[in-house]
């Protein structure tokens, strides 16, 4: 029989349970934690067959990013609903018995929210989102309402077996613009330390209110809306039979650009 806990670390003051998915029934809902299918080394590595359902996830939270089976497009978790992007930016709503090879979530119980007017682009909004955030929380969660322009998305085709790693998939995604929408950031930022775990610094996707655009974020302005943040130092995370936790931290960070594509905005 599997055990359900299967690791316990401290990553700087983040404190990571892994967990197999038997775990994920056991374990209780608890706001200000983060939940997690799989690792990004699984998923550069090319594992695109997870084993948890969006729906055991939706047990444990209402926000979140990721993919689907088989890296069938972007996800979006916003108010415990689940919307895909597929590599031809279609947005459609995906059923909760969707498995999933990585998503992170969380129950979103904001701490702080400010409104603003901009124009700002994404290394702006970063600024703003770094000064409401507690130095004590390494994980952040993020949302951000409001109207934006210039919106540069991407998204990718679901792939078949054998699986070519991320970096090859990202190298074929599908990009496009959008002039104007009203809509919402979802997404975190994670500390450097969890680089492999997770995507160090800000991960974004938007969706838009009348749910027709939606993707990775790779840029935007914000011309004006409302931005909140949680934070959490404990993150929970599902890990498939026969794949391990890794050395966090350890990633090659030069994949992990290759494969979330740079910031167009940033430094």
């Amino acid at each position: 029989m599997a055990v359900d806990v299967i690791d316990h670390r401290l990553i700087g003051a983040l404190h990571v349970r892994a967990l197999r998915r038997a775990g994920l029934a056991h374990d209780p809902t608890a706001e200000h934690v983060v939940w997690q299918a799989g690792t990004l080394d699984a998923l550069l590595g090319g594992r695109y067959d997870g084993d948890v359902t969006l729906g055991e996830l939706l047990a444990h939270g209402d926000h979140g990013i990721g993919t689907v089976q088989h890296l069938g497009g972007e996800l979006i978790v916003l108010d415990g609903e689940c919307w895909v992007v597929d590599g031809s930016g279609r947005v459609r709503a995906v059923p909760p018995e969707t498995r999933t090879p990585f998503a992170v979530l969380c129950r979103f119980s904001p701490r702080t929210a400010v409104h603003v007017d901009g124009p700002r682009v994404l290394a702006d909004i970063d600024g703003v989102l770094d000064a409401l955030a507690s130095t004590t929380e390494p994980v952040v969660a993020v949302r951000v309402d409001g109207t934006f322009t210039e919106l540069r998305l991407r998204s990718v085709h679901a792939q078949t077996p054998p699986y070519p790693s991320l970096v090859e998939v990202t190298r074929h995604q599908t990009e496009w613009t959008v002039a104007s929408a009203r809509g919402t950031l979802v997404g975190f930022r994670f500390p450097d330390a969890a680089a492999g775990l997770d995507v160090p610094g800000y991960h974004l996707h938007f969706l838009s209110d009348d749910r027709n655009q939606g993707g990775h974020v790779l840029a935007a302005t914000l011309v004006e809306g409302d931005l909140a943040i949680d934070g959490a130092d404990e993150l929970h995370l599902e890990l498939p039979e026969g794949m391990g936790l890794g050395e966090p931290g350890g990633a090659d960070r030069d994949a992990i650009r290759a494969a979330e594509g740079p910031r167009i905005d940033a430094d």
